[in-house]
């Protein structure tokens, strides 16, 4: 197996996520070409007289940051028929459910996959030969687009629909694997829609394949496989034109974090919506900053550091504590390639109750987990390299698993 736990085995992680060099930092590349560049080159010859379904957002764009909307659209030998956006609309701009409508610019029908249903209906797929997938992820399983484009790869298997991925970069990279893998029993909608770990480390176009393997969709998949990307890149090594991927992740730093501080999500903790960095920063009414700095600080988590804040949430869609004064903590990456960004969240969870367990709701972590052991362990305070090495010997299968699938090295 490819993936080596290097200086993250010496981190107590017994293997469970990988870690470069944590000396050497790393030098831009900037040569990476998407699934829709590639394609632009081939003159869209997989698509040539096909009617095609585009499901994409904001960050379907090449990189000459021109939308593969406008680009299919105009393309000759290409007839674009409808559309279809994730969660956050087509324009990546809303915070709740969407409604269907139309595409100001091309007058195309755009279905909504993010309110009246998760999956499109056969109705939506009258006239369509091949649904095109060309969304960016962030390399989280309970981030809702991979639940998207599985939902679409198992209705366009039903009715015999071809299904081409247009690949796109692991922002945080390719080679860390890290969290407890969702148990197959427990796999349901879009944040939870298949058995990989908090931090899967694929790209869309390799879960795509892994998700037709494992579920034995009988579909006609194709991935056009990106040229010149890495599995150690990050997406600032890329020279890839950086998009908001959804309204609260605003840069590559809080898409490092998001795999571990985006369990807070469901919590009553603000971690989220009103917050001037999202992800970077978390508290309560109820929390003493510099208690909880002081607590996490006493933990050693490589990689981060932490500072006590405090801050009022302003009046957004659905904020916790808007306008209301909170005490909580700043997070400063230290080295990306050395913080495990799971563990981190693991150890914020277990501080949390462990200071505050009165108030902390720690249960709804279930919602992005699905594990009762795991929320158990938590509040009894178990070691985090205990915990890590309980779901150890589920990561390690998935590893095994994951390698038939990787296009990159």
């Amino acid at each position: 197996m490819k993936l080596v736990p290097s200086s993250m085995k010496r981190l107590g992680l017994l293997g469970l996520a990988v870690c470069l060099s944590c000396a050497q930092p790393s030098k831009p590349m900037g040569a990476t070409r998407t699934g829709i560049d590639v394609l632009a080159q081939a003159n869209f010859a997989p698509l040539s007289g096909k009617r095609v379904g585009l499901i994409t957002n904001h960050t379907g764009i090449n990189r000459e940051w021109r939308s593969t909307i406008d680009i299919l659209f105009e393309a000759s030998n290409v007839d674009l028929v409808a559309l279809f956006n994730p969660e956050h609309g087509i324009r990546g701009v809303y915070d709740d459910m969407v409604a269907s409508g139309l595409d100001s610019t091309t007058g195309l029908p755009i279905h909504s996959l993010y309110g009246k249903t998760i999956r499109p209906t056969p109705e939506m797929l009258i006239g369509i030969d091949v649904l095109v997938f060309d969304i960016q992820d962030i390399g989280a399983r309970f981030y809702t687009y991979i639940g998207t484009m599985k939902k679409c790869m198992e209705e366009a298997a039903k009715l015999g629909i071809e299904f081409i991925v247009l690949d796109r970069p692991n922002p945080i990279t390719g080679v860390y694997v890290e969290g407890p893998v969702m148990a197959r029993e427990r796999v349901s909608r879009l944040v939870n829609s298949h058995s990989i770990p908090l931090r899967h480390g694929m790209t869309v176009g390799e879960l795509a394949e892994m998700f037709r393997a494992d579920d034995t969709l009988n579909i006609d998949l194709s991935v056009v496989k990106m040229e010149g990307w890495r599995r150690d890149m990050w997406f600032d090594q890329t020279g890839l034109p950086w998009i908001n991927p959804s309204p609260n992740i605003r840069n590559l730093y809080q898409a490092t974090l998001y795999p571990g501080l985006g369990l807070l999500e469901r919590t009553n903790v603000s971690n989220k919506r009103g917050l001037e960095r999202p992800f970077e920063m978390f508290g309560a009414p109820w929390v003493n900053g510099s208690q909880l700095t002081q607590e996490l600080n006493s933990r050693q988590i490589p990689g981060v550091q932490f500072s006590p804040i405090r801050f009022t949430p302003a009046m957004t869609t659905y904020p916790k504590y808007a306008e209301q004064v909170c005490e909580g903590v700043a997070v400063n990456i230290t080295d990306r390639d050395c913080l495990p960004s799971v563990e981190l969240g693991l150890h914020v969870l277990q501080a949390l109750y462990k200071l505050y367990p009165e108030h902390f709701e720690i249960e709804k972590i279930w919602h992005v987990t699905r594990s009762e052991k795991l929320i158990e362990q938590l509040k009894e305070g178990t070691p985090i390299n205990k915990i890590v090495a309980d779901y150890g010997v589920d990561l390690e299968d998935f590893l095994r698993n994951r390698e038939k699938y990787l296009f990159y090295d």
